[in-house]
């Protein structure tokens, strides 16, 4: 059988909700549905405002044009993430600027930051890589004295924090993802966290196509019109209402990916003990989600024939992201910062292995069928995979 990469995972009450939206006979933004979805994210991440996008790269778009990037302006961000990093302050002229990242975590590396500001620097942005938190103490305090916004890309970080607090609520803004690949879905969406109350008014009437309608609905305006630049960055009530289901079991989905990444992680330590691969550095301070499990092998070859060899076998693993800085828009539209030797390294040893809510015996495969290919020989311990807890409906 198959085991694929990705596999949705559905709580059993979205397509409930789903009708009882219909039912409501409101099917487009900012319903019952939404706003219920604002409030637990407002109170699971202590966020001064939350609104729900249609996908984090809306939510990114958002914060570059609160952030008021101009034509020239330049955002610190690392080349090892996904485009939409990029291309959110690319399209407000914006030039982002790369920095290495550290080789434990695969985040940008706080240390490398300060040198790269120059007059024309507007803003950082860190990604948190696999849920695992940038230094955010360092970022903000490097950010702090040069006058820099702070926009988190936690798009991989819904349940995840850093010495305690949720990743996304630390910079000045954050944004997340509800992409079906992530824990929480709505097959498509995102969220804007908005943490300093001066941005909030304006994200507002950015997100309702640059109208002051969420104005004129609290009765704060007798009539609302054309205000600020802006776009239609609200998703409908149908997501919103799929996207609610699962946010009632987030803590149970986020339990049972942890449970499958520490499978993985104990299974699979005997290959990194024998020097055949590296397993993900987790620092002690941050607390991550389980959002997925990747190996570190010992060279772009070694990573091929796994790929390969696990493909044969009907698994699918994937690679990650191609580094911003070697692609053609990223040479157009970019530049880098001194060395991106990490970079460049680790992207091209990386391999994502399949992790979805459900996964059983398809773990038990995964690891032999890594453990035959890399070392010749089942190396792993296994645990009893009957003993994983399933997400409570």
């Amino acid at each position: 059988m198959k085991i694929p990469f990705n596999k949705p995972y559905m709580t059993g009450k979205e397509l409930f909700y789903i009708a009882e939206a219909h039912f409501n006979g409101m099917l487009a933004g900012d319903g019952p549905y939404t706003k219920r979805c604002h409030q637990w994210l407002e109170a699971r991440t202590g966020s001064k405002k939350a609104l729900l996008t249609h996908s984090c790269t809306a939510a990114l778009e958002m914060a570059a044009i609160l952030a008021d990037i101009q034509p020239g302006d330049e955002v610190i961000m690392p080349s090892y993430t996904f485009v939409s990093t990029a291309n959110a302050f690319v399209l407000r002229g914006g030039v982002p600027v790369f920095v290495d990242i550290r080789p434990d975590t695969l985040n940008i590396d706080e240390r490398l930051i300060e040198a790269a500001i120059t007059p024309r620097t507007r803003a950082i942005v860190p990604v948190h890589y696999a849920g695992v938190g940038c230094e955010m103490d360092t970022i903000m305090d490097i950010a702090n004295r040069h006058g820099l916004l702070v926009i988190e890309d936690a798009a991989q970080g819904v349940m995840a924090s850093y010495k305690g607090r949720p990743l996304g609520s630390i910079g000045h803004m954050g944004t997340y993802s509800f992409h079906e690949t992530k824990n929480v879905i709505s097959g498509e969406g995102g969220a804007l966290l908005i943490n300093d109350r001066r941005f909030i008014e304006r994200a507002e009437i950015i997100r309702e196509k640059g109208t002051n309608r969420s104005q004129f609905f609290r009765g704060e305006v007798d009539k609302y019109s054309w205000v600020d630049i802006g776009s239609s960055y609200l998703p409908g009530e149908l997501i919103a209402a799929f996207l609610w289901a699962q946010l009632e079991n987030a803590e149970a989905i986020t339990k049972t990916r942890m449970e499958q990444w520490q499978h993985y992680h104990y299974a699979l330590s005997p290959l990194e003990q024998a020097g055949l691969l590296r397993r993900p550095i987790i620092p002690a301070h941050c607390k991550q989600n389980g959002h997925m499990y990747y190996l570190l092998l010992n060279s772009l070859e070694q990573r091929t024939q796994l790929i390969d060899q696990l493909k044969a076998l009907h698994i699918h693993p994937v690679f990650h992201y191609v580094p911003l800085h070697n692609a053609p828009a990223g040479k157009q539209y970019a530049r880098c910062h001194g060395q991106l030797t990490y970079t460049e390294q680790l992207s091209e040893r990386l391999v994502r292995l399949p992790m979805w809510v459900g996964m059983h015996a398809e773990l038990e495969r995964v690891i032999d069928a890594v453990s035959l290919n890399v070392a010749g020989t089942t190396l792993a311990v296994k645990n009893n995979p009957n003993g994983l807890i399933h997400a409570q409906h």
